[in-house]
């Protein structure tokens, strides 16, 4: 017995409970865990940023601006549906929150041409009636992508939108419409200037600043100055389909991480047809399958740590792997996904292994490139790299290997572009105007002092559903009553 208390010593010397004594290492790089889990925390930090009172009431007020915009594109010449569902991610277009790889987008970067960006889907048209599996017209395209036949619809859509169609004449002398996304895109962006010029031409107190507006491939952005804050919204016209595409159904059949978690019918309830095309596809009427709808599902039931890890990582490719084109944020986010199809969810849920959850990112691209392989997580028969050539990923595969060789360097790199990002804004918020910025459905009060319960409201709404989606139900002839849907709560 009295050996016992010396041999206790001894293994806590060595580590209890399995913990090694010394810091644990990161074998390819030498990096200490301990200190990479720092820096992500940091980055973590500094890229999710507290909005005060008046931030989330310019939020606010910017939002309310793109909505009535919106009814009066409808009005124009009734093209639009008249009840419409939009969904609002938190992110742009360059930040992989859809599917969209386009060539055309243009550069723009957060402190220096806007503080906050956001990704607003816009069904132009809506399939809403069905309870089958949903067939699309796929004899034309590539994987995950498909042609779409107004014979779906009836007379009265077919004539709204026949301008914006490419026609087919079949032999027996019928005719085929098929709705074209280069051509809707060009209607929607012909549109939106026409009406913004209409509300330039009337400016009313507390109205947003419309700083920016371009057409980037086949989406749409605005650049909103409201009071001290500047709002990217990348706008996307999409097909909106209730149910589920039937390439897709075999997906549906395996085992996932988020089973149990979430029920199939909110992974399943809807999916769009958004405007970009293959690489060998034909731009004018070629549309991309997105399940956007269903990865804000999803998104629930990944881990906080996992997704800090994600951040960070998308962070330090997204500059590093920009040119030549190949890897978007949206490749990585789908590596995520099946990394929490395939590890054990107890693992995945601990809260200090965010490094781990790092570097395993970078592993995983690094074997998707070097073997030209990137299943698209709801439809795994389509390869997102396949088209890409063999000098292409290797160049990009060693950029990586770099990475891996010292993921503390290019962590602090990301933490310090955030950090200059927050200092350019904060700098213009300084030179730009001092006081508040009432909402255009404000009743013309003293500007210095907002209404504090909807900023307060708003502010909540913000803090507390970090990095999530929102659906905005709303009726284009009643905007000042818009409807929000964050995930499963209503407001």
């Amino acid at each position: 017995m009295k050996m016992a208390a010396p041999t206790a010593c001894k293994a806590a010397s060595l580590g209890c409970n399995n913990k090694p004594a010394f810091p644990e290492l990161d074998f390819r790089s030498g990096a200490r865990v301990e200190e990479l889990n720092k820096l992500i925390q940091e980055f973590t930090k500094h890229d999710q940023r507290e909005y005060d009172d008046q931030r989330a009431l310019e939020i606010h007020t910017a939002k309310d601006f793109i909505f009535s915009m919106l009814g009066m594109v409808q009005k124009l010449d009734q093209k639009l549906p008249v009840a419409n569902e939009y969904l609002l991610l938190s992110g742009g277009v360059r930040e992989g929150v859809v599917d969209l790889d386009l060539d055309e987008l243009n550069v723009y970067a957060r402190g220096t041409d806007y503080d906050m960006d956001f990704t607003l889907l816009v069904p132009a048209l809506k399939l809403h009636d069905r309870n089958q599996p949903v067939t699309l017209d796929m004899r034309h395209s590539a994987l995950c992508h498909s042609w779409l036949s107004l014979r779906l619809f009836d007379e009265g859509t077919i004539s709204k939108w026949k301008d914006c169609c490419t026609i087919v004449d079949h032999i027996n002398g019928a005719t085929n419409y098929f709705f074209s996304p280069t051509k809707v895109a060009d209607w929607f962006y012909d549109s939106i200037s026409v009406v913004l010029s209409e509300i330039q031409k009337k400016p009313q107190r507390g109205m947003p600043k419309v700083e920016k507006v371009e057409k980037n491939g086949t989406i749409i952005s605005i650049i909103l100055g409201v009071g001290s804050s500047r709002m990217l919204y990348d706008i996307v016209p999409v097909v909106s389909f209730k149910g589920w595409p039937a390439v897709a159904q075999s997906w549906l059949m395996e085992n996932h991480f988020w089973d149990g978690k979430i029920t199939e019918e909110e992974v399943i309830s809807g999916f769009y047809l958004v405007p970009a095309c293959s690489y060998k596809g034909k731009k004018d009427n070629e549309w991309r399958l997105s399940f956007a709808r269903s990865e804000v599902q999803l998104k629930k039931c990944i881990s906080s740590s996992l997704m800090q890890a994600y951040q960070a990582c998308k962070a330090i490719i997204i500059k590093l792997l920009s040119r030549p084109k190949a890897i978007s944020p949206y490749h990585l986010r789908s590596m995520m996904l099946w990394a929490c199809d395939r590890l054990p969810a107890n693992y995945l849920a601990q809260e200090d292994y965010a490094a781990h959850f790092l570097l395993g990112l970078i592993d995983d691209l690094q074997h998707c490139l070097v073997n030209k392989m990137c299943p698209n997580y709801f439809i795994p028969q389509c390869n997102m790299l396949e088209h890409l050539s063999e000098e292409t990923v290797m160049l990009h595969a060693r950029k990586l290997s770099s990475v891996r060789s010292d993921p503390a360097e290019h962590l602090r790199t990301a933490i310090e572009h955030v950090k200059a990002a927050n200092r350019l804004t904060l700098e213009l918020q300084r030179r730009g105007s001092t006081t508040s910025i009432p909402s255009p459905q404000s009743d013309g009060g003293d500007p210095n002092q907002p209404d504090d319960r909807l900023a307060k409201k708003l502010q909540q709404l913000v803090t507390e559903n970090p990095g999530k989606s929102i659906s905005v139900f709303i009726n284009p002839d009643d905007v000042t009553r818009p409807h929000f849907r964050i995930d499963d709560k209503f407001f």
